[in-house]
């Protein structure tokens, strides 16, 4: 017979495991496997709106004040996002992140992984969205 409890929900894994093996090797390959097949962290800006799934928050990216150029960092774990960056992370889909590059590849240069470590890497968009394609 059922206790009548309910268990608390099982918190997010905001980690993408193949991706952090994938960046260990510096594997372009893999990482473009990883990004096709599991999730990504992003840092937000605002979160997403818990209760309005069509809600991702605001992505944070970096923009140069020297040179205007604008970043967007990605990570394998939430683990490696650095303290110095907006607090809130969101888990985002392959394909979120197909769309979010679509959308916004004409005005970022550049996209770093793990940019403080442990295994950074970084890719222009371009080569992303032809790595979510393929």
């Amino acid at each position: 017979m059922a206790s009548g409890k309910k268990r608390p929900p099982k918190p997010l894994d905001f980690r993408n495991t193949p991706l952090a093996d994938a960046l260990q090797t510096q594997d372009m390959a893999a990482v473009a496997f990883a990004l096709r097949h599991g999730p990504t962290v992003v840092p937000l800006m605002r979160p997403g709106a818990p209760d309005d799934p069509r809600d991702s928050g605001e992505v944070w990216t970096y923009r140069d004040p020297e040179s205007g150029d604008v970043a967007l960092l990605l990570f394998s774990d939430a683990t490696h996002k650095p303290a110095t960056l907006p607090p809130a992370v969101g888990l985002h889909s392959p394909a979120w992140l197909r769309a979010f590059l679509a959308a916004h590849g004409d005005e970022i240069t550049t996209v770093f992984f793990d940019i403080a470590g442990p295994h950074p890497m970084q890719a222009s968009p371009d080569d992303l969205i032809a790595a979510l394609d393929a």
